[in-house]
């Protein structure tokens, strides 16, 4: 069921998400300039559109911290981060950024 946001609601990762996350994992830490010792991906949401599938990811990073990243697989299932936002916690709700 799709939100007003137009992202599916907060779902557990799958096998599928976990590899996104593995893909982008070098892409996120150039972005903050942090190398994380931890990098599960917890929960996620997707939009699907035109140009392929936007996730926004919750990922565990550290004893208690969190990031949320939004990610685009486009068409040919490249995979590229839209952005990053740190800070998060294990109850910070996923939304757009």
């Amino acid at each position: 069921m799709a939100n007003v946001d137009g992202y599916s609601e907060t779902v557990t990762v799958t096998m599928e998400i976990r590899e996104i996350c593995d893909k982008v994992r070098s892409q996120v830490e150039g972005r903050t300039g942090k190398k994380y010792v931890k990098f599960i991906a917890n929960a996620y949401r997707r939009l699907d559109s035109g140009d392929g599938i936007s996730y926004l990811i919750k990922v565990h990073v550290a004893e208690t911290d969190y990031i949320h990243v939004e990610v685009l697989q486009d068409l040919e299932e490249k995979v590229s981060l839209i952005n990053v936002k740190e800070h998060q916690t294990k109850h910070s709700p996923l939304s757009p950024f």
